[in-house]
């Protein structure tokens, strides 16, 4: 797979419904929760892409039993039987990091390979690592991996995250659910996906409070429970269709199985863009009739304009008549799709964190590469709109995180095909 690649022949016209699938962002903290309890977990709307698959080998080698048919997943842990996540099993997915907390909670010890996945910028994990000591472990950081120990278990504390972090919270959240006492955890992350997991944490039999705020309370219990548990939606999906359906020479596109207040941020965006959005409690429907208008935004941790929605939109502002400016707050390089952009005809300057994208070019198709996941969805809209054929190498990345895209774009009227190699 990691030799596949995606041929699109551009200008067809896309119109009718496609439907969004679980959330890839949800499910890998969900995924390694089941490290909390040997209780046997049965997951529901689970996408089949390649960062799951990782993680559901990782869990295997640490003595996980279990199926991953269609969307669901069938999983337990009655025994920890390695306490060592490999580099060779997770060099591609941040899927290691989430492993460290609630295999450290539950068996006293961890070793896990530092987390692979997009190079996009610096993602450093010292929030976790604080957190983790001040909780009373023991942590050795070696060039490839993270060991820690806690032989007497873990203490709850009181601890402030100096700027929100998902897998933070995350990793925090999960270790704080078995150890000794009252944890506090502040200024953590609002997104939808940490909800999800306090959701599940809860009917595995946590203690939690706060979930949808900034601010989580959780009381440590001495075991937890299996559960079962539905998916949310992937936002990140979902925005990503919305984006396409936006694009110039697209009829009405319903995105279904959608939460709208998941993507305000890109919905309010794209209306004061000129594009006509309607929603309902689970679909979000897109028409583009008239020429659109530039835009600035920024970057921010959720409920703000996501990070992972920045490349695909500014595929949409190449074809704005003007000029739009979206600085990027998150990561400190994750503009590598500008290039392939300016490559098909993309007018993109970037000055450090700030990209200047000037419309309306048109896009022709090239010999492209993707770089990073959303980097690589973003390479995909612009095939969809340029003329000729546009062949983007290194298709694993899209194959990381979307769900079936050439299918469902296919089905909406688009002339692309997945070459798997």
């Amino acid at each position: 797979m990691k030799k596949s690649k995606i041929i699109i022949n551009g200008k067809n016209k896309l119109c009718g419904s496609v439907t969004i699938s679980g959330a890839k962002n949800a499910a890998l903290p969900e995924l390694a929760s089941i490290l909390l309890s040997p209780g046997e977990f049965l997951f529901e709307g689970v996408p089949r892409v390649e960062d799951i698959k990782v993680m559901f080998h990782a869990l295997q080698n640490l003595g996980a039993e279990g199926q991953f048919d269609s969307n669901t997943v069938r999983i337990r842990i009655p025994e920890i039987k390695s306490a060592v996540v490999p580099k060779e099993i997770v060099e591609t997915s941040r899927a290691s990091v989430l492993i460290l907390g609630p295999l450290l909670a539950r068996n006293g010890y961890a070793k896990v390979s530092r987390p692979g996945g997009c190079d996009i910028g610096d993602r450093k994990i010292d929030f976790h690592i604080d957190g983790l000591r001040q909780m009373g472990a023991d942590i050795e950081e070696t060039g490839d991996h993270i060991a820690a120990r806690a032989d007497n278990g873990l203490t709850g504390i009181d601890f402030t995250f100096p700027s929100p972090t998902v897998t933070g919270t995350e990793n925090l959240l999960m270790a704080a659910v078995l150890a000794e006492g009252e944890t506090i955890l502040r200024n953590c992350a609002l997104e939808p996906e940490v909800g999800d997991l306090v959701t599940l944490l809860t009917a595995m039999g946590a203690d939690i409070s706060g979930k949808d705020t900034g601010t989580l309370t959780i009381t440590g219990k001495t075991s937890l429970n299996g559960a079962r548990h539905t998916l949310i939606p992937d936002r990140i999906e979902m925005g990503t269709y919305v984006i396409a359906a936006s694009l110039r020479g697209c009829g009405e596109i319903m995105v279904e199985n959608a939460v709208p207040e998941y993507i305000d941020s890109l919905l309010g965006t794209l209306t004061r863009m000129g594009v006509e959005v309607a929603t309902w409690d689970d679909k979000i429907t897109i028409r583009t009739r008239g020429p659109l208008c530039p835009t600035e935004l920024e970057t921010q941790p959720f409920p703000g304009y996501p990070t992972d929605l920045q490349a695909q939109l500014t595929t949409l502002l190449t074809q704005v008549n003007g000029v739009s400016r979206v600085k990027e707050n998150i990561f400190n390089n994750r503009f590598q799709h500008a290039v392939e952009l300016n490559k098909m005809g993309a007018d993109i300057e970037v000055k450090g964190d700030l990209a200047v994208i000037k419309g309306k070019t048109p896009l022709t198709g090239k010999h492209l590469r993707a770089t990073d996941l959303r980097a690589s969805a973003a390479l995909v809209l612009a095939g969809l709109i340029a003329e000729g054929e546009t062949v983007m190498e290194n298709a694993y990345q899209l194959l990381r995180g979307y769900e079936d895209m050439p299918r469902k774009l296919a089905q909406l009227g688009a002339d692309i095909k997945l070459i798997e190699g």
